[in-house]
């Protein structure tokens, strides 16, 4: 991250939503810079949606604020949702509808030149013949990937994605995280929803991780894994082995490795899932 990409792409204060038609969230106090990609990770049932529906205006919250791109979300109508790509976790398509039509039809709305749908098409490896057929003969992956097509066309300054990668096979969705790298080297930022915790941590500078409707931590990947101790796995001359885990300051470990003289050492930083389940035990019942 660079020093100018300090202003707040968005930015949400005590934000409460209680009776939410899903999980609520409750007392939200985010703030996302411009440029960067960040992880909105949870279990499902935790308000990831919610979440996102009160930045998106779709869900008015019962207090707190919330600005996205500098613009308080209640005021910033039409003109606000033009610079904004956004795929539903919930994404419903028209099924008579072709895939080239539903396309050009999000475009008008958008209101803007769909500069980024070829390249977009091309790196999820869309099949280009089946534009001119009906979204309702479509996978599950094909309608996720149009969804996709949807919020890059316009090279939004803001994307919102909720759960991206669902019915992507591995080959679309590594090209989907080489989409949210082009995105952020273009200087967009990139607000992603996810339980794939995998995925997150291949493209994301920082990550929050909500659980039971609150926030509970916000933080970069190397200040989640420092939080968490490393996985040291010994295997001496004799063929004998012993794993145990070391936080904190490393000269300990040095030392106890340099009187073994092990045969071979394994040092695993804690992933990022340890982390999530760590934080989500640690939020109570």
């Amino acid at each position: 991250m660079t020093s100018e990409m300090t202003a707040p792409a968005l930015r949400c204060v005590g934000l409460t939503a209680l009776h939410a038609p899903d999980a609520g969230v409750e007392d939200l106090d985010l703030e996302v810079r411009v440029g960067e990609v960040f992880g909105f990770l949870g279990p499902n049932g935790a308000g990831k949606t919610t979440t996102i529906r009160l930045l998106l205006d779709l869900l008015r919250p019962d207090r707190g604020s919330a600005e996205v791109l500098g613009v308080e979300t209640r005021a910033g109508g039409p003109e606000l949702r033009r610079r904004i790509g956004f795929l539903p976790g919930d994404l419903a398509l028209f099924p008579r509808t072709t895939g080239r039509r539903t396309l050009e039809l999000f475009a008008a709305l958008q209101r803007a030149a769909p500069v980024r749908r070829e390249a977009t098409l091309d790196r999820l490896g869309f099949p280009r013949d089946a534009l001119d057929r009906a979204v309702r003969t479509y996978s599950t992956g094909m309608r996720q990937m149009i969804g996709l097509t949807i919020a890059f066309q316009h090279d939004p300054e803001l994307l919102v994605l909720d759960e991206p990668t669902t019915g992507l096979d591995p080959m679309v969705r590594d090209g989907f995280l080489d989409l949210v790298r082009e995105a952020r080297a273009r200087g967009r930022t990139v607000f992603l929803s996810s339980h794939v915790l995998t995925e997150v941590e291949r493209v994301a500078d920082r990550v929050a991780l909500i659980a039971r409707s609150r926030l509970r931590l916000t933080a970069t990947l190397d200040e989640l894994r420092a939080r968490r101790p490393r996985t040291v796995t010994v295997i001496r001359r004799d063929g004998t082995r012993e794993t145990w885990e070391h936080a904190g300051d490393p000269d300990p470990l040095l030392r106890r490795l340099a009187e073994e003289r092990p045969l071979d050492v394994l040092i695993e930083p804690a992933t990022l899932d340890a982390v999530f389940r760590a934080a989500v035990s640690e939020a109570g019942p």
